[in-house]
Parts: C-alpha cells; sequence; structure tokens
C-alpha cells in the first residue's frame, strides 16, 4: 500500500496557506507522485471559505494530528487460538505464520490471555524432575483428536485431568513392577504391539491405554478394559511421535498469560512503545472497544515506519507544523518565510524564496516545469497571493509577485482586484466570528526568541469602526490566551485594507509593551501607519526588541 503524503500548512490555515496546499498537491500529482492529498491543520476562516465557494473546488481533508498510531503500523489481523486447544495446534500456528506469540479467545473473539512459544518451549524442551515431565493435562477427548485415534471402549470424556504418562516398552516384568503401587485412575500408558502389557493395563483399570502403531486389538484386551472402565486408543503414530503429542495435547490454556498487555488502533506508537519496553511480556494485544483480538504488536512492530509522510507549505517551523510533524518524515517544505528551527533526519527539498505568499513561489515551480494550472487551480494561486500580499500593498509584495498576478488572472478569468475586494469583504466582517478567541486564532501565529514566548494575530477590516466595538473583549480574550498558552506577549494585527494601515492591540508583559516603539493610541493599543504585513514589517520589530 502506497503512503500518504499530505501536503499541508500551518495551524490556524489562511487563505495562502490552504490554497497553495491545493495547488502543490495538484502539481506533484501531475509530476507524478503517488499518494499525494491537499490537506488543512484547522478550520478554514471566512475568507478562504468565499475563495474554494467561487471557485468550486474542494475543501482540503482536514488533518488535526500525524501523531504515528498504532493502527498506522499494525496492519495484519491477528492469528488467535481458541481456549481449549491443544498446544500442538498452537506450534503449528507457530510454525505455519511464523509468528512467536498467540492470543488466545474465546468463542466470541474476545482476549483471554496469550501464548508465547518461548513459554511452551519452556515447558517442554527445559529438563525438569521425573514426575513433572510425567504430568500431562488434557482430556480423554482432545488426546484422541491430537493422535487422530479409534476409539474401542467407553464414551469419551471432555474433562480436563491430570494423567501421569507410562511407555510400556521395557519387559513385562518390569512394566509390572513399575504399575504397582501407582494410582491406576491417574495413568495413561502408551504402548505398542504388546497384548501382555496391553491385557495387565485393562486389569488395572487405567485411565487411559493407547496403542500405537495402527496394530489391531485382541478382543480380550477390549473386554477386558470395558469391564474396568478404561477408555482405549489406538493410534497409527509410533510410540514415541505419540509420547509427544500426548503431552502437546495439554490445552493452551495451562499456558496462558492472563496478565497481557493492551493497547487500541487509536493509541499512539509512542504509547505502545513503552508499554512494550516496560513490559517482561514479548508482545502486546491490539483490541477493539469490545476486547476483541485485533492485532498482535511486537517489538518488530516499531521498526515499520509510519505510512504517513509530510509535505509543508508556508510555514517551516514545528511550533506552527501540524501535531505529530515531528516524528514522521518530511519529504518537501515550499515556503516564503523566515527559517525556523526545525530539523531533518535526512537531506530534503526545501525552496524558500522572498516572495510576498507561498502561492507565488507554487506559481513559480509551476511555471519553471513548464506546467500550465487550469483555471481553477490559477484562481487559489491568484487568491492566496492577493490575500498575503493584500492585494499587492503590502511592502512584502515583489516585482515577481506582480508579474504571477497577471498571469494567474488571465489563466484564471478573474479580474484581480475586484476578485480581491471580494474576497477581503467577505473576510472582514468580525461578527462571524463565535468568540473572540475564536477571531484572535483565525490566523493566529506563535513564535519564541531569547527565551521569549510570543504570538500575534491578524484580521482584515475594510473600517476599524467593528475593531473599536469590539476592543474590550478582544483585549481581555488576549489576557486569558497570554495566561492559558504562557505567552509573554499576544496580540492581534487589526488591518484596515481600505486605509492600508494597522492597529495594534496587545496584552501581557508590561514591560515590553511599553518597549513596542509604535505611536500609543491607549493601554495596549498601538497605531501602525502603513503597516500590513506580519512577517516583513511587524515580526522583524518585535524580534528586534526581544533581542535588546
Amino acid at each position: 500500500m502506497n503512503d500518504t503524503i499530505f501536503v499541508v500548512g500551518h495551524r490556524n490555515p489562511d487563505t495562502d496557506s490552504v490554497c497553495s496546499a491545493l495547488a502543490y498537491a495538484r502539481l506533484r500529482s501531475r509530476q507524478g507522485l503517488e499518494g499525494v492529498v491537499a490537506a488543512r491543520a484547522g478550520y478554514l476562516n471566512r475568507q478562504t471559505e468565499f475563495v474554494l465557494e467561487q471557485l468550486g473546488a474542494e475543501t482540503p481533508q482536514l488533518v488535526s494530528d500525524v501523531v504515528p498510531r498504532v493502527g498506522d503500523v499494525v496492519k495484519q489481523p491477528a492469528v488467535t487460538i481458541q481456549s481449549g486447544a491443544p498446544l500442538v495446534w498452537a506450534l503449528d500456528l507457530f510454525h505455519r505464520y511464523d509468528i512467536g506469540l498467540l492470543p488466545i479467545v474465546d468463542s466470541g473473539g474476545i482476549a483471554l490471555g496469550m501464548l508465547s512459544l518461548r513459554q511452551v518451549a519452556d515447558k517442554f524442551l527445559v529438563g525438569g524432575q521425573e514426575q513433572s515431565m510425567r504430568r500431562i493435562l488434557t482430556s480423554p477427548a482432545v488426546l484422541a483428536r491430537c493422535l487422530h485415534a479409534e476409539r474401542f471402549t467407553a464414551d469419551l470424556c471432555g474433562e480436563v485431568q491430570d494423567f501421569d504418562l507410562y511407555v510400556g516398552a521395557m519387559a513385562f516384568k518390569s512394566f509390572c513392577e513399575r504399575m504397582a503401587g501407582l494410582d491406576s485412575k491417574r495413568l495413561l500408558v502408551i504402548t505398542g504391539d504388546r497384548d501382555d502389557i496391553q491385557l495387565h493395563a485393562a486389569k488395572l483399570g487405567v485411565r487411559l491405554l493407547v496403542v500405537t502403531g495402527g496394530q489391531p486389538l485382541s478382543p480380550e484386551v477390549i473386554d477386558t478394559a470395558r469391564q474396568n472402565g478404561v477408555t482405549v486408543l489406538a493410534t497409527s503414530f509410533d510410540t514415541a511421535t505419540t509420547a509427544s503429542l500426548a503431552r502437546l495435547s495439554t490445552p493452551v490454556d495451562s499456558l496462558m498469560i492472563t496478565d497481557f498487555p493492551m493497547a487500541a488502533m487509536g493509541e499512539s506508537l509512542e504509547t505502545l512503545r513503552y508499554r512494550l519496553l516496560d513490559s517482561s511480556q514479548p508482545g502486546v494485544l491490539v483490541l477493539d472497544d469490545s476486547g476483541k483480538v485485533l492485532a498482535v504488536a511486537t517489538k518488530s512492530t516499531l521498526l515499520q515506519p509510519p505510512p504517513i509522510k509530510l509535505i509543508l507549505v508556508d510555514h517551516n517551523e514545528l511550533g506552527q507544523a501540524v501535531p505529530g510533524a515531528d516524528r514522521v518524515e518530511i519529504l518537501e517544505i515550499i515556503d516564503h518565510h523566515r527559517l525556523g528551527n526545525l530539523h531533518t533526519d535526512a537531506p530534503i527539498r526545501f525552496i524558500n524564496q522572498p516572495l510576498g505568499s507561498t502561492c507565488s513561489v507554487v506559481a513559480g515551480l509551476y511555471k519553471s516545469a513548464g506546467i500550465v494550472p487550469d483555471a481553477q487551480t490559477a484562481g487559489l494561486l491568484l487568491a492566496g497571493l492577493l490575500s498575503d500580499t493584500v492585494m499587492l500593498k503590502s511592502p512584502t509584495a515583489t516585482e515577481c509577485d506582480r508579474d504571477l498576478c497577471g498571469w494567474l488572472a488571465a489563466l484564471a478569468h478573474l479580474d484581480p482586484q475586484e476578485f480581491g475586494r471580494r474576497m477581503f469583504r467577505a473576510g472582514s466582517a468580525l461578527a462571524a466570528y463565535g468568540s473572540m478567541t475564536e477571531l484572535i486564532l483565525a490566523d493566529f501565529k506563535e513564535y519564541s526568541q531569547e527565551g521569549r514566548q510570543f504570538g500575534i494575530g491578524q484580521v482584515e477590516v475594510v473600517s476599524f469602526d467593528e475593531f473599536y466595538e469590539k476592543r474590550a473583549r478582544i483585549a481581555t480574550s488576549l489576557m486569558e490566551l497570554c495566561r492559558d498558552r504562557a505567552l509573554d506577549l499576544a496580540g492581534l494585527l487589526v488591518t484596515d485594507i481600505v486605509r492600508a494601515t494597522s492597529l495594534l492591540l496587545l496584552a501581557g508583559n508590561s514591560e515590553l509593551m511599553v518597549r513596542i516603539g509604535y505611536p500609543r493610541l491607549d493601554d495596549g493599543l498601538f497605531e501602525l501607519k502603513g503597516v500590513l504585513s506580519r512577517k516583513k514589517q511587524l515580526l522583524p520589530h518585535v524580534l528586534k526588541i526581544l533581542k535588546a
């Protein structure tokens, strides 16, 4: 089965993040990469919803996390054995499926315990006292099935009992001496074509008499056995094989581990790792909610690579990536931001260009590959470009962005100015958010610098009036965000796209707010004339303050 390769943007996805994921997934698919799926690491904002609806594009798959789970690496269904089955059947399964652990289940598949090949080996291959080696726990019915035996006397009892095994291979006199004083009702005697030993065992009233080699039994032996309540079985196996199979007719329950470690398919692979390494048992049973066995996980399971890989777009910091990104393979990064703290185990394709949007970078990759995007894909790339560059008014916009804007608009059959105004109008209504926290987090990015943690959200409006109406509630939510996420500073950059200027509302460390350097309008509120870009204008300024 092919791996799934998620092309995914940052948490709290914006239009550039979502549209670049869709467009780049399409590009890589056209280039022959299999298993590519466009994804998003959060819910869509109103602007992005508008873009997808207007262009008739699909919504990328929501991926809450890519934390590898037990179900990602455990693919083979479990080979199980039912309670009451003999050990010889378990050995057959161990050999046939090349496994070392068997779950023991009831008739409904519910886990009762487990059996390891090592347990069976320790039981039958490690030497012990003669008496313990003679002891066999089985039932006449199960023994008959293991030996493919023919029954000559009483009905076969299915009750598991303790037997003492003796093989009648010595001289008749020695056999009689050996039998003297033993509890005949515990005796399981195995012998070959020895009429004298067969008859003596029948006269003693042993519990079970097994005749090997496929030899016929004399009527006298059969009649005597019936009179004394002896169960007589005849098998075609030789005496040595019969003795081995008799010992292996012991039910698996006799060696069953009932205190076994368990896991669920949805648990993280890390949890499974700790459970395996912390247990003295050779494996973990993977169960469903009802207790049915789905699979068996062993230490070799941990060597299986997760079937999920990532291509990150519009970010390159783990703090902004979908949760679990540090536990799966990252194949590529396509971005236009500063370099963060992400590390990889192997070289990857990393394209980071100083353009106004990631969609601009992706559009350039289409051109360099000689692939012309269809009208819908061109529209998506245009939307991401216009959104991140604030309709090319942001200082992050470059001549390359402007050239790409014209190229994409022609392919999409869209007027970039008219389409851009409709986009921002659709996403500018603050009343659309259910709470002020939701408003702040709709496009919120967290950063770390000089041991300080801070986060800044951004929202575009067509007038500051709607912001002032909600300012007090937004300030309260920012303070709560500082507390809940242990941030030194939390802010919301409110950008008026008509006037091409912004306001910054801050909460948190008062010393840092004093050092912010922008004109102060009120407590925690600052005027940022001409500032449109969080990345290129506000973020470098904040980082400089933190370094000071």
